[in-house]
């Protein structure tokens, strides 16, 4: 019997990917659904590819929560079957449904976030955040990334300048990476970035010889980042929503935390790790002036290029 599935999702890169497992169960157990999904304008992409999927509702951001206000004019005259919402917002209690899913207090906010999302709709095992790709999507990650030498990708960049790892160190153990003895001898490097952090991006990609480069620094959008993930063989990146694209895409994923929350945001799957500074958050924020938005330094000094290296072998040794 078909019908139609509410799911309502993060506007935030990193949560949305964490979320595309719940979409994945959905598909593979409501094939005969429709499938809506409200999220912020920056994941639309994410889900183009996905199967059963009858729309996509961007999210902008809007004063006095106009966001929601629109959101709910244009799916209040829908019966739906079922709503997921994990954003806990007003629109899934105001509209029809037969059964509703929300964000609340029955969800572990200490556990891992793909555990939260399972907990919202009962799942004991969580499933594993997956990105569907668009044939068009695939033909421009083909573009982008030809056949040839195996690929590392890299995402040097964050949206916060305090979980950016020094641009140096990344190119050091890129460097070690590349060498004869290293894990990917003479790989080409793709270089990941979104517009804005360029500054941070091109050296790092500048340090290999030009025919070795491929440049993704601000090039896509994140669906199609996510199929240009899927043609590398291995990604090396700070804790961001790039990290749990390339987990998403399925190749070993080594994430680098500072101050971040690991036990919440670790790249999630059978062939990630990560590497994380000594000290956690609060110690590495208990300075005598800090403050978030005037920050303009990286808190991960004190993780070595030793500590990533020997991480990031390990995880391709056992992949």
């Amino acid at each position: 019997m078909s019908g139609k599935i509410l799911f309502i999702t993060s506007n935030r890169l990193g949560d949305a990917v964490l979320s595309t497992g719940l979409v994945d169960s959905l598909v593979e157990n409501y094939g005969d659904k429709k499938i809506t999904i409200a999220c912020g304008p920056l994941a639309t992409s994410l889900f183009e590819g996905t199967p059963n999927v009858d729309e996509i509702i961007s999210l902008k951001k809007q004063k006095r929560a106009g966001h929601w206000f629109k959101l709910w004019k244009h799916v209040v005259g829908t019966p739906w079957d079922m709503v997921i919402d994990l954003r806990n917002s007003a629109v899934s209690r105001l509209i029809m449904a037969k059964s509703r899913y929300i964000f609340g207090p029955h969800v572990n906010r200490r556990a891992h976030k793909v555990e939260q999302n399972a907990q919202v709709v009962g799942l004991a095992v969580p499933p594993a955040p997956r990105v569907w790709v668009s044939d068009e999507q695939m033909r421009r990650a083909e573009d982008f990334i030809p056949e040839g030498a195996p690929v590392l990708a890299v995402g040097p960049a964050a949206n916060w300048i305090g979980k950016t790892w020094a641009q140096d160190r990344f190119i050091e153990v890129i460097s070690r990476i590349r060498a004869k003895d290293g894990p990917m001898p003479g790989c080409r490097l793709a270089v990941f970035a979104a517009p804005g952090e360029e500054t941070l991006s091109y050296p790092v990609l500048e340090s290999v010889e030009p025919e070795a480069r491929i440049d993704m620094i601000a090039k896509t959008d994140p669906g199609t980042a996510g199929a240009a993930l899927r043609r590398c063989q291995a990604y090396l990146g700070n804790d961001s929503g790039l990290m749990h694209l390339a987990a998403a895409a399925g190749i070993p994923t080594f994430g680098l935390f500072g101050p971040s929350w690991p036990h919440l945001y670790a790249p999630w799957g059978e062939h990630t790790a990560f590497a994380s500074t000594p000290e956690t958050f609060a110690e590495l924020t208990d300075f005598e002036g800090y403050d978030p938005k005037t920050l303009d330094h990286s808190l991960m000094d004190s993780l070595t290029t030793d500590t990533v290296y020997r991480g990031f072998v390990e995880l391709m040794r056992n992949r």
